[in-house]
């Protein structure tokens, strides 16, 4: 990939997500739209900035982006950010390359994670590159604050200052910081919030963007404390809800979301206790 890719790969990459996707999840206006495509655009552009041996597209003979694979490397922990075809081009040949391609900085990792979508497709090729499966659960339905409860103990995070902690409960959580992606996470619209030395959380629109924390009181703390930060009645989503967080089970159903099965995980290696963890779906 290069600069000069990056509009168009990540409209593939948008398109092909947002195809998996039921309407109510996908922005509803011009301007939700717009800024979809900035968050989407910084992601790409961040990625091939820090991680540019992962980042590949397919052309056409005519130079036309049909297909996107991104992958970043984080203190030894491989993990796939984004891969997608263009809708309609699946099933000929686009997506093995392009994830193949992207595997390769996998080859020195001591492990590796990646997010999935439901798509049989995309799950087949994980688990035939050797990754193991964990199944997930997602929670989706609106804000009601008369259920959040108060004297919530999280508070405004700044990157800066509280490094030590985002980073250490990284490395608890997954076995590897997050390094430069928080900056990313936030230059996109996300608020950092922390709890004093236990853990961090990333929240956009009242929805946890990523949540990682030392023991399940933080954790709980840091997502209600996402869903404070919404507005009444918002919709909000909570993905990627895997094996040993139960804590953020108990949090969406009190808050009276619906659960709904989601894309599973993929592991490969040793990655830690992945809990209690809420991933990022860029970032990992």
């Amino acid at each position: 990939m290069t600069e000069a890719d990056v509009p168009a790969a990540a409209k593939v990459g948008r398109d092909a997500l947002n195809a998996l996707y039921p309407v109510e999840f996908q922005p509803a206006d011009d301007a939700a739209r717009e800024a979809h495509r900035v968050r989407s655009e910084g992601r790409v552009g961040h990625l091939l900035r820090t991680d540019p041996d992962g980042a590949w597209v397919s052309v056409t003979e005519d130079g036309e982006v049909v297909g996107i694979a991104l992958a970043l490397v984080r203190e030894g922990v491989w993990g796939l950010s984004l891969f997608g075809v263009r809708t309609g081009m699946q099933g000929q040949g686009i997506g093995g390359p392009l994830l193949n391609a992207s595997l390769q900085t996998a080859e020195h990792a001591r492990a590796a994670i990646i997010l999935s979508s439901a798509d049989p497709r995309a799950m087949r090729r994980y688990f035939r590159a050797g990754f193991a499966l964990r199944p997930c659960l997602a929670a989706a339905g609106p804000i009601n604050r008369s259920r959040i409860p108060s004297g919530l103990r999280s508070r405004a995070g700044d990157a800066g200052r509280d490094a030590d902690t985002i980073a250490a409960a990284s490395r608890h959580v997954r076995s590897a910081e997050h390094g430069p992606d928080v900056a990313a996470m936030l230059a996109t619209g996300g608020e950092l919030l922390v709890y004093e030395g236990r853990g961090w959380a990333v929240v956009r629109d009242g929805s946890p963007v990523i949540v990682a924390a030392f023991d399940d009181e933080a954790a709980t703390d840091l997502l209600w404390s996402c869903f404070a930060a919404g507005r009444p009645g918002e919709s909000v989503h909570v993905d990627f809800i895997s094996q040993s967080n139960d804590w953020a089970a108990a949090v969406v159903l009190d808050m009276g979301l619906s659960l709904t099965p989601d894309g599973p995980v993929f592991t490969r290696g040793d990655l830690g206790p992945l809990a209690p963890y809420l991933p990022s779906g860029a970032y990992l």
